[in-house]
């Protein structure tokens, strides 16, 4: 059971339009990647679980790749459902559930998606789930854009994050996709890395900064941590302009069954 601070369902409501907008987008090597590595083509089925405001899943949409996404807050997926589509998308619907409970039918699925949203589910009982309404030989991707602060901007970004939130409560990722690729329900898992930026101006770096569910929402702190990464955009800015640096990791493994 999540702590009620920690409540993943909940910590994104009213945050949707600055998620939306403002967070990255996934490389399009990792989309090749995982297209040609869970062999999907116009006739699978993904699940996109925890999809959020369809970031991911409007992606792969537009590869022609037919798309449910699952996501337990209705705001995200209210923005999800409101987002305009690219002439041509292939199907792509959204509906309410959990990593737990999708509420999907057994053995549905050609491959079941979370991106940037495993580490808030219930890892043990979600991956029996992805098991459950798996085809036969379908894939999970685990897939997470990471800041990359070896990068001096992004290093800058993220320390003046951690000291202004409480960010080390629930960063970093590393290690959670580790728990699918050791999980006796799947085989042949593998990490990939791939390299991802994300160009902003201030008004898009201080949308970045407030996506988070860990940005400051009272009014005297958010006035601080505005004014903190300020400096921090002015000092690297270059024509106005800053470049956010991640490392993109996809975790991948096949049904195995039992």
């Amino acid at each position: 059971m999540w702590p009620s601070d920690h409540c993943p369902t909940e910590r994104f409501t009213g945050l949707a339009g600055l998620y939306s907008q403002y967070r990255p987008d996934y490389p399009a090597a990792a989309l090749d990647f995982i297209i040609e590595r869970c062999g999907l083509s116009d006739k699978s089925l993904l699940v996109d679980v925890g999809c959020g405001t369809g970031i991911s899943s409007r992606l792969f949409a537009a590869r022609g790749i037919r798309v449910i996404g699952i996501e337990p807050n209705a705001d995200m997926r209210r923005q999800a459902e409101s987002e305009s589509l690219s002439a041509g998308v292939a199907s792509l619907s959204y509906r309410e559930g959990r990593a737990e409970a999708t509420g999907l039918p057994e053995a549905s699925a050609d491959a079941v998606l979370a991106a940037q949203a495993f580490h808030w589910f219930e890892p043990e009982a979600a991956l029996r789930e992805f098991h459950r309404i798996l085809k036969p030989g379908g894939s999970v991707i685990l897939l997470w854009n990471q800041r990359d602060e070896s990068e001096p901007f992004t290093r800058a970004y993220g320390a003046g994050v951690r000291q202004l939130t409480n960010a080390e409560s629930i960063e970093p990722y590393h290690g959670k996709g580790d728990t699918l690729l050791v999980s006796p329900l799947f085989q042949e898992g593998r990490r990939a890395s791939f390299v991802h930026e994300q160009v902003l101006d201030e008004a898009g770096f201080l949308g970045r900064a407030f996506s988070v569910s860990y940005a400051p929402r009272d009014s005297e702190s958010a006035k601080r941590y505005t004014e903190e990464l300020r400096k921090v955009f002015q000092h690297f800015q270059k024509d106005g302009q800053v470049v956010m640096r991640y490392d993109t990791s996809a975790f991948l493994a096949r049904r195995r069954s039992i």
